[in-house]
């Protein structure tokens, strides 16, 4: 995934002394810091001052934003600046155009890439730097889309009508900072405010501890321009949203909202809807930490089952589930971050819920590790429906294949590969046969006791917007 945020002051001075009020780069550190949750791999500011810009990158894997940047953030100033954390690609980009010099940071996920830049290379673009991996660094190619164009907001408005996939991004002038949101609207963009300045956010909670009071969230396609002098709408919204589902249901932090609806209040909707429609009694009702902890939460709540942590998750060294590039190691690193809490697991049943399912393998070993501490029953619960497509917009999984998911994998058992859309969409109904036969199946293979998904349509309700505005496509294919 990726975040970012973002930081404008009202005074124009670009004091270089870190205690001066016109001085954002601490705005921008921890605003930017906030977003920790969402990537893993690479991360970067800069910043705007009397200086001009000033950058710094750094590779977090195995060291968190604050500790990489500290040194960086004793030494940078400015009246705006811009962060961000990413999974793939080294960002912000410094870029020199006939637009003039600007910093740019991108989320999204781009499926035309070839296409894109075949537009740019019939256009005078010459080359890209490549990156490491052997791909082209996708901010950079948005970049040069924009630059086709004869100004900033033309450029913008260009990448969302010919993207295919999702871009949402901050681009930061000497003169202001630029914010797009997703022209439908899948990723969140969110503007805080203050009595010295403006802020722009992935993450609507990472401002208010910052001072910032929130001011509104973009729509979908919507681009804003916010200057020493205020926000400034320069290219209105629309109407037509799909935003990520997975936002409430994994990647948001607890203490965030989207489109007015608090992320820690739909997991606990989740969970207590999850328990409407169960019918077995454990002894216990846990959540897989940290993102299924909420749902479990609302679960205990309405089922009245007590609520228990039978197994802690060892954070100090080891603050991340996903940090390792190979999933064997991830595999191994979430196993050895997982202490159990003997006299909550000893003969005892229990109901666990998680996010989602997606490959099943760390949920397999988790269940393995609780029978062998001494569990009696452990029964499986996740937060959303089986996963049956690969994410095209936000890399919620960044697969090979779609074979790589465990209910996809199952049908391709029953059925073969080549399943058409038709009864693909029979397995996805959990009123069929096919789909009761698919849950056993995963069932055995992952050796819970019982397994019960939650409903799509129970899922939307938890959620509580117009079910039109919500992106649904890893469960129903649907765009």
């Amino acid at each position: 995934m990726g975040g970012f945020f973002g930081a404008v002051t009202k005074s124009r001075c670009g004091c270089a002394d870190n205690t001066d009020s016109s001085n954002c780069v601490y705005d921008v550190f921890y605003g930017t810091d906030y977003h920790s949750h969402l990537g893993t791999r690479r991360a970067g500011m800069v910043m705007y001052g009397e200086k001009g810009f000033d950058r710094a990158i750094h590779n977090i894997e195995n060291s968190p934003f604050r500790t990489k940047f500290a040194d960086d953030v004793n030494s940078m100033s400015g009246t705006m600046g811009i962060g961000c954390i990413s999974d793939y690609e080294p960002q912000p980009l410094m870029v020199r155009s006939h637009l003039g010099t600007y910093a740019i940071t991108t989320v999204g996920k781009i499926n035309n890439t070839d296409e894109l830049l075949d537009l740019v290379y019939k256009n005078g673009h010459t080359h890209f730097l490549e990156m490491s991996g052997g791909e082209v660094n996708a901010t950079e190619l948005i970049a040069a889309v924009i630059n086709q164009k004869d100004s900033i907001v033309e450029g913008i408005r260009y990448v969302q009508e010919i993207v295919n996939g999702s871009m949402t991004l901050l681009l930061m002038t000497s003169k202001g900072i630029y914010a797009a949101r997703d022209k439908l609207g899948r990723t969140p963009v969110a503007l805080g405010q203050k009595d010295t300045g403006w802020c722009i956010s992935f993450e609507s909670f990472a401002y208010l501890n910052l001072g910032y009071t929130h001011l509104r969230e973009l729509g979908p396609a919507e681009i804003v321009f916010v200057s020493p002098e205020g926000v400034e709408t320069v290219s209105k919204p629309q109407k037509k949203m799909k935003i990520c589902s997975f936002l409430w249901v994994y990647y948001g932090y607890p203490c965030s909202s989207y489109e007015g609806v608090s992320v820690e209040q739909m997991r606990y909707n989740c969970g207590a809807m999850l328990a409407q429609r169960d019918n077995v009694s454990p002894d216990l009702v846990a959540g897989v930490p940290d993102s299924g902890t909420a749902h479990a939460i609302g679960y205990s709540n309405y089922s009245k089952i007590p609520f228990a942590r039978p197994f802690i998750k060892y954070t100090p060294t080891w603050p991340r589930s996903f940090m390792p590039p190979n999933q064997s190691q991830r595999n191994r690193i979430a196993k050895m971050k997982l202490i159990p809490v003997d006299s909550l697991i000893k003969d005892k049943s229990l109901l666990l819920i998680d996010d989602s399912i997606v490959r099943g393998t760390q949920l397999r070993e988790t269940t393995e590790f609780l029978y062998n501490s001494g569990a009696r029953e452990v029964h499986i619960r996740p937060a959303c429906p089986p996963l049956l497509f690969g994410c095209k917009y936000l890399n919620f999984s960044r697969s090979s294949s779609e074979m790589d998911l465990i209910a996809k994998r199952v049908i391709a058992r029953r059925e073969g590969e080549n399943v058409s859309q038709e009864v693909l969409m029979d397995y996805a109904d959990p009123n069929s046969r096919n789909y009761q036969e698919m849950l056993e199946d995963i069932r055995k293979e992952l050796n819970f006791t019982s397994l019960r998904y939650h409903r799509l349509d129970d899922m939307i309700k938890s959620i509580g917007i117009d079910p039109d505005c919500l992106c649904t496509y890893c469960w129903n294919g649907k765009e």
